[in-house]
């Protein structure tokens, strides 16, 4: 179904009943990524899966930054009549997770946050940053999508990756594929990690129980989740074997394992 905040159009998923928990894709996903975790947890959990903006169905020309996206979040949330959520996102949909949680604390029951970083604390490499994402956003829209998405899936974050089934590879390549140039170039310059605000110095004031789940074999986020898991009080970090970034599709038992044991055999987490 579709909500409408702002002339903004979102793909919204509702599956299951009980206490609300949203979903978050990752760049170049789409509510399609949560198919095995949603069979794990939809008679747990009502679970709503949204199209985050530039990405699937969603058009939202409206998009300028990460907080304008997470003020449409709230608003869906409203629409839906819920006053408070768990939050669930992967990569760029953790990032969102994330801010939102620090714009809108009181609405933010429990986050887990996969491969996911606060942001970029120094300004120098935070301008490094936002002038790779705009380069790569340029390339989207001067090129054809295949070849941004050919050359998306041979950067190292996603090497681990060559060694999964060809027809899970396919399907990935399949969801990259259904985007559009300028979907993901908006998403690259509008909520990219670059032009995010960083959280890093308020992550201390995270009240919420935070998992922090993070590939053994992405050992970039494995060290940004030990530096998390140091600052936010209520957090617990889990490093899965034998995956890289994308836990949820290369270790997708596991991860359903860990996100199922972390909401139901902590006390009182619901």
């Amino acid at each position: 179904m579709f909500f409408e905040v702002n002339s903004n159009h979102y793909w919204v998923e509702k599956v299951g009943e009980g206490p609300p928990l949203v979903m978050l894709h990752g760049f170049t996903g789409t509510t399609h990524t949560w198919g095995e975790l949603t069979k794990k947890l939809a008679n747990k959990f009502q679970i709503i899966k949204i199209d985050l903006p530039g990405h699937g169905k969603s058009t939202t020309p409206n998009i300028h930054s990460m907080e304008d996206c997470c003020y449409d979040l709230a608003q869906i949330f409203n629409q839906l009549q819920l006053s408070t959520v768990h939050l669930l996102g992967y990569s760029m949909g953790g990032r969102t997770a994330l801010s939102f949680a620090f714009l809108y604390p009181k609405r933010v029951r429990t986050l887990v946050l996969e491969s996911a970083t606060p942001g970029i604390a120094d300004s120098q490499e935070k301008k490094a940053r936002v002038q790779k994402d705009e380069k790569q956003a340029k390339f989207i829209l001067t090129n054809s999508l295949k070849a941004f998405i050919d050359t998306w899936e041979e950067i190292p974050l996603f090497i681990s990756q060559k060694s999964l089934p060809l027809s899970m590879k396919e399907r990935i390549r399949k969801e990259r594929l259904s985007q559009t140039s300028h979907g993901l170039a908006q998403s690259l310059q509008t909520m990219g990690t670059g032009v995010m605000p960083s959280w890093w110095e308020q992550l201390g004031e995270l009240t919420c129980p935070v998992a922090i789940i993070v590939g053994e074999k992405d050992q970039k986020f494995v060290q940004i989740g030990i530096e998390m898991e140091k600052r936010i009080p209520n957090s617990y970090l889990y490093v899965v074997p034998n995956s890289g970034h994308a836990i949820h599709v290369e270790q997708s038992e596991i991860f359903g394992t860990i996100v199922d044991e972390f909401y139901f055999k902590k006390e009182d987490i619901l």
